[in-house]
């Protein structure tokens, strides 16, 4: 089979793509023949060997995946052959990834795909749907009737918080670098769209939410605890997943004056049976057509350097004009 994989870390052009042996479903596991994939940043501190991970030969590599389900392992419930599927939460922990034209995996982190959704906007909602799902829900306890400022609203994790939270019932409010990408995030659902290069950031909430915001959202590398913590309410939230050098000033005083609270999380520590939880939701969302994907370019898996490349730009340096996910197609 057809399958993107490194045999050591380093620059994008450390990927191949080749022909690998194909393995039969195990006990407990499904294989799925791909169709779609998406690439996310951790993919390139993966393929970097910014994190470590058990890096085997030929490691496939990526998190997410959507596809059909060709042949079931021993023991197998909840899933037949023939079934439409997605997956994330690959590609980590020794695990190997999806960027192949045929992947097992565990079924715990197999979720049904509805008849009504495509493999791309599946591959594009995973990893950044789950997420910003526990972020939103597990971590933030969001309430309908809350407000919340998500800082970088159209980036891949940012538009589906913009996105769940306004489904469930809250007051959106996001920002972006310029009137295109405003427009965008009030195209996903935010009531209040602010172009930080434009306007600034704490005056333009304040005066659309004058005592601060219940859920601060913070997808930059470099956290602003001070802004977050001027922006909140009384016993608000602020939710970080980034930024894993950062060691900004933290003003402890304001914090806890105002009984706020910090949550830090990260998507693949999370239980098969919380991913599950957010991926029925998810579906849902999709379904109803509620959770859009926020593809900004779509390439075949033969591009995978280039993906990466771009990838890595706007993550790390940010450059480029990514502004939503890349998704790979495979035949």
């Amino acid at each position: 089979m057809k399958a993107a994989y490194i045999e050591n870390t380093g620059a994008p052009d450390m990927i191949q793509v080749g022909d690998i042996p194909t393995e039969p479903a195990g006990p407990g596991q499904v294989r799925i023949r791909v169709r779609a994939v998406s690439v996310n940043p951790i993919d390139t501190y993966i393929r970097s060997g910014t994190i470590e991970s058990e890096i085997q030969d030929r490691y496939i590599i990526g998190c997410d995946a959507a596809g059909i389900i060709e042949s079931v392992g021993e023991g197998i419930q909840k899933f037949k052959i023939g079934d439409r599927v997605w997956c994330t939460n690959q590609g980590l922990l020794g695990r190997q990834g999806t960027f192949a034209e045929l992947i097992c995996i565990d079924e715990d982190w197999c979720y049904h795909l509805p008849q009504e959704v495509s493999f791309e906007t599946a591959a594009a909602c995973a990893l950044v749907g789950m997420t910003a799902h526990l972020g939103l829900f597990r971590e933030a306890r969001l309430q309908a009737g809350e407000t919340v400022l998500c800082i970088g609203g159209t980036g891949g994790v940012g538009s589906m918080v913009v996105q769940m939270a306004k489904a469930f019932g809250a007051r959106v409010m996001a920002t972006a670098g310029t009137e295109e990408k405003c427009q965008r995030l009030l195209d996903l659902g935010a009531d209040v769209a602010i172009n930080y290069n434009q306007s600034d950031i704490e005056a333009s909430v304040l005066q659309a939410a004058p005592k601060g915001v219940n859920v601060f959202w913070e997808t930059r590398r470099e956290p602003d605890f001070d802004q977050a913590i001027e922006l909140l309410g009384p016993r608000g939230r602020m939710v970080v997943m980034a930024g894993r050098d950062a060691r900004p000033v933290f003003p402890v005083g304001p914090f806890y004056v105002k009984e706020c609270s910090l949550h830090g999380f990260v998507m693949f520590k999370a239980t098969a049976l919380e991913m599950k939880t957010a991926a029925d939701e998810i579906n849902r969302w999709m379904t109803s057509g509620k959770l859009k994907a926020n593809i900004s370019l779509q390439m075949p898996l033969s591009q995978v350097i280039e993906a990466h490349q771009q990838q890595e730009a706007a993550t790390l340096r940010n450059e480029g004009n990514l502004s939503g996910k890349i998704v790979l197609t495979l035949e």
